[in-house]
């Protein structure tokens, strides 16, 4: 049995689904045109800092709370399904899987931001503290 690699995955990914440089991303979050959505583990947003206006959804309940036929459904987590959906990590692999899921859960409006919350920082993103609830 071969097993892909996750490099392998996250590349097959990048070849379907949409990519957004940081500034694009960051013009179209301050003119409102979509919603940021954070996937990291709470304690890397402890660690490193929030982008101020995202979303918090942590990469293993995406599916979930974004699915309205789910008991984990989460309306209020997700804004405007009528705006881009923008995911975000670290770096840009789990994001890049991540709008891969979306797209084929039938979100089509879904792109991934290259080089994830490291890039959007250096980028003029405003980072905030998160509290720790």
């Amino acid at each position: 049995m071969q097993i892909k690699s996750s490099k392998t995955l996250v590349n097959e990914a990048l070849k379907e689904i949409e990519t957004l440089d940081p500034l694009k991303a960051k013009e179209l979050h301050e003119k409102e045109e979509c919603t940021l959505i954070d996937i990291r583990d709470i304690r890397e947003l402890w660690k490193e800092g929030a982008v101020d206006g995202a979303l918090h959804i942590p990469r293993g309940m995406l599916e979930f709370w974004l699915d309205s036929k789910s008991p984990y459904y989460k309306k209020e987590k997700f804004g405007d399904v009528n705006k881009k959906i923008l995911l975000f990590c670290a770096a840009g692999s789990r994001s890049a899987l991540s709008a891969k899921t979306l797209k084929d859960m039938g979100f089509n409006n879904v792109a991934h931001i290259s080089g994830g919350f490291g890039s959007m920082k250096t980028n003029g993103f405003n980072i905030v503290d998160k509290e720790k609830e």
